[in-house]
């Protein structure tokens, strides 16, 4: 975040593909004021929609990630693609200072022109929750910086297995209240209006609360390394700080970096290409 809009207190996000919005929930907890997008849940359509320049500081969003997941059995479609166009469509339009963009570990590269993106690995686990789920983030920052997120130390693994937005169909579904506690909501969280089976989905698509808090207090108090300081932190982009003359500071860090060597992903037509992270 550049330093006139820290003074200024410019806190006003834009959230696309919302949802229920648990990821703008998570930015709402820590201060800012989350204006939402269209969603097909409520008969919106990202496609007609066009925001004004300059108004919004920030843009989130997870677009829709049915394409890149490997549990996709359908015929591959454009449509993952042509969300991630929309999306950097509307980054660009915004003119925004930095954008934070969630889907699966497999969703390529969204390259932005102006803007160093950092890809980030987080599991649900090293925000608190018993659930072991790997989201995957994109974070893009006018400042050049690379963001770091604070995580908790993992001891164990969790138990319990994740929630998906399958939830209703499994045989042995858990009761709705606790998809919701492991989601980081409140056990009497309800959608009125929604279906139940509507409800499980809505809540298992949606970012878990703590984790959504956890990047926007990174935003908020703008937990970045400046560029003088990259060679502090991971090179696979992940924020973590490293020790020693590490370079990667994972096994799984290690190994991220050897995928994206071995493998070329799609790169949306809208968002030109840029140097790598570092």
């Amino acid at each position: 975040m550049s330093a006139a809009n820290r003074q200024s207190g410019s806190d006003l996000v834009l959230s696309l593909f919302p949802g229920i919005d648990l990821l703008g929930r998570g930015f709402e907890m820590e201060g800012f004021s989350v204006v939402r997008g269209p969603d097909p849940i409520f008969g919106g359509d990202i496609r007609d929609f066009h925001v004004p320049a300059g108004r919004f500081n920030g843009v989130i969003g997870g677009p829709p990630c049915q394409q890149f997941s490997r549990s996709n059995r359908n015929p591959v479609t454009a449509r993952g693609v042509d969300m991630l166009d929309q999306y950097a469509r509307l980054v660009i339009e915004s003119g925004c200072e930095w954008w934070l963009m969630e889907n699966v570990a497999g969703v390529p590269d969204l390259r932005i022109a102006g803007y160093r993106v950092q890809r980030i690995d987080v599991q649900a686990v090293e925000f608190g929750l018993v659930q072991n789920r790997l989201r995957h983030f994109q974070f893009g920052c006018r400042a050049m910086r690379v963001l770091t997120v604070q995580r908790q130390a993992v001891t164990a693994r969790a138990s319990q297995p994740c929630v998906l937005a399958s939830e209703a169909k499994r045989v042995t579904r858990r009761a709705f209240a606790d998809c919701c506690v492991l989601q980081g909501l409140p056990a009497d969280f309800n959608l009125p209006g929604f279906t139940l089976e509507a409800a499980y989905q809505a809540v298992g698509n949606g970012v878990p609360v703590p984790m959504a808090r956890a990047f926007a207090a990174a935003i908020k108090h703008d937990s970045c390394v400046s560029p003088s300081r990259l060679r502090e932190v991971c090179t696979c982009g992940c924020g973590r700080l490293l020790k020693g003359k590490q370079l990667q500071a994972t096994a799984a860090c290690r190994k991220r970096q050897q995928r994206r060597r071995d493998h070329s992903g799609i790169v949306p037509h809208v968002a030109p290409i840029q140097p790598d992270f570092l």
